[in-house]
């Protein structure tokens, strides 16, 4: 009982910094998107099982042969319309609807925090929203790049030949400068920052929180696995389907 009781009490004290908080934000990262079925990148049924996997993200790679990212991303990517928001983006979601968060600058590709019904995410590594013609840069829409593949196609590709490539990030290219110069000033004003499924090793969006830092601000890390700023955070917890829980319970 004092081993639980432990956990309710430290709960309630990140819940207390929440509700007092006058500038909170988020980063998230892959951790909150397993409640939904899509794997951790790095996890043990994660992308980087494929022995295609340092290819697949790689833009020298696209540029050299797409269908290695089409293949390795057709229903990580391409098969997102059946994955729901999980408990943490509903948990975000109802933070935003009492005034409490401020944005989420999030890791993740897969648009959940969007179907949640968030407003402000800023997206680091992009998004598959929209694909540009790597020869023309004709656009086209996620839904038409998923019905190409649908009719059988094994790259998606332009009226002018070239392959479309998502608007994600891929290795060997920048972070999109808008969303990512958003998150810097969001986390430099905020006096406090939620740390989410995120074991902060890819940077630069991992180097966000240090911003907060610096800045005076207070960092909550909620993280099944050990990050090198845990400690330096205020508060450090390993549970996110109990943070979500206590969030939704409010």
């Amino acid at each position: 009982m004092a081993g639980e009781y432990g956990i309710i009490s430290a709960m309630q004290r990140l819940i207390s910094a929440i509700q007092s908080a006058k500038s909170l934000v988020a980063l998230t990262g892959a951790g909150v998107s397993t409640f939904s079925g899509i794997p951790d990148f790095r996890g043990p049924q994660g992308l980087y099982k494929n022995p295609d996997a340092e290819r697949i993200f790689d833009i020298d790679w696209f540029d050299r042969d797409p269908a290695v990212y089409y293949r390795g991303c057709r229903e990580l990517v391409y098969g997102l319309e059946k994955f729901r928001p999980g408990p943490v983006h509903l948990a975000l979601k109802k933070l935003e609807d009492l005034g409490l968060m401020k944005g989420i600058a999030t890791q993740n590709i897969d648009m959940l925090h969007q179907k949640a019904g968030s407003a402000n995410v800023w997206e680091l590594h992009g998004s598959p929203l929209f694909h540009h013609c790597r020869h023309c840069g004709r656009v086209a829409t996620f839904e038409e790049v998923c019905k190409m593949l649908a009719q059988g196609a094994e790259v998606a590709r332009c009226p002018c030949g070239g392959a479309y490539k998502p608007d994600i990030t891929f290795f060997g290219e920048s972070l999109p400068e808008e969303a990512f110069l958003a998150a810097q000033s969001a986390a430099i004003r905020a006096d406090a920052m939620l740390v989410l499924g995120t074991s902060l090793t890819v940077f630069p969006a991992a180097g966000l929180p240090n911003l907060t830092l610096k800045a005076g601000g207070k960092v909550f890390i909620v993280n099944a696995q050990p990050t090198q700023l845990d400690r330096f955070a205020a508060g450090r917890y390993g549970d996110l389907k109990a943070f979500a829980d206590a969030i939704l319970a409010l």
